[in-house]
């Protein structure tokens, strides 16, 4: 079969908020992307794939095996596997990389793809507002910071995490009431101005979204895998979003 599709999808916070309800959904997770890879060229995961992440220099969070293997088959069967860290997982340094086979962009990104300019990020941190976020945000990636945190026995680390973890995702999950309220869509109108991108796609809301930024542009929003199992899909040019049932 001829592999031209692109896959998008985020949120999955592997991890939160308990070992079954994150196995369950794990299962889930593969069971979509078993169906997906016959014709799947590139899988972009958005942002908080993980509830927390972290690597130690000999040490890695356990669990997670069942996503990271199938990741790594897929990798190793030519498909491209593209990660944006998000706020829950920023901290992802080089063992993806190695041992899966993930290309991992600590950036926005623009790509162009079948013919369209298409801009990727997890989306924390953009456009105006949150400044109290964007402060933490940039002691967390100071390599001072991440040095701290790994002095910390893991115990008592992932423990200090994922309650911090929990307080994020409550903001996170925010009612959608309007689009003039919507942080994001107001940064892609901005961005429109100076920079034509036929479409935005981003994470972080966990809300699905598809909003008209004007006649060539759309902002997409992937939702998440904890309530609504969406992701969006690249086909002859066109972008759409759609949601995963067994």
């Amino acid at each position: 079969m001829d592999k031209r599709k692109i896959y998008f999808a985020s949120d999955f916070h592997l991890g939160s908020p308990s070992l079954e309800a994150s196995h369950k959904r794990e299962k889930l997770i593969i069971s979509w992307l078993n169906q997906i890879e016959k014709d799947a060229k590139a899988i972009y995961l958005v942002g908080d794939i993980f509830d927390f992440w972290f690597e130690y220099k000999k040490v890695i969070p356990k669990g997670f095996v069942r996503l990271l293997g199938k990741l790594a088959s897929l990798s190793d069967n030519g498909i491209q596997i593209h990660i944006f860290p998000g706020n829950h997982d920023l901290w992802m340094s080089k063992y993806l990389e190695k041992e899966v086979g993930i290309i991992i962009h600590n950036h926005l990104e623009i790509i162009e793809e079948n013919g369209k300019k298409i801009c990727i990020s997890h989306g924390d941190g953009l456009g105006n507002g949150d400044y109290i976020y964007k402060f933490i945000r940039q002691i967390f990636n100071s390599k001072i910071c991440q040095w701290l945190f790994s002095t910390l026995h893991p115990n008592l680390a992932f423990t200090i995490a994922h309650t911090w973890s929990k307080r994020s995702k409550r903001k996170q999950d925010s009612a959608f009431i309007s689009n003039e309220k919507e942080i994001l869509y107001n940064y892609c109108k901005k961005k429109q101005k100076t920079n034509a991108i036929d479409y935005y796609i981003f994470g972080h809301r966990h809300i699905p979204l598809e909003i008209k930024i004007d006649k060539r542009s759309k902002y997409i929003n992937l939702g998440d895998w904890i309530t609504h199992n969406t992701y969006a899909v690249l086909e002859n040019g066109i972008i759409q979003l759609e949601s995963y049932k067994e």
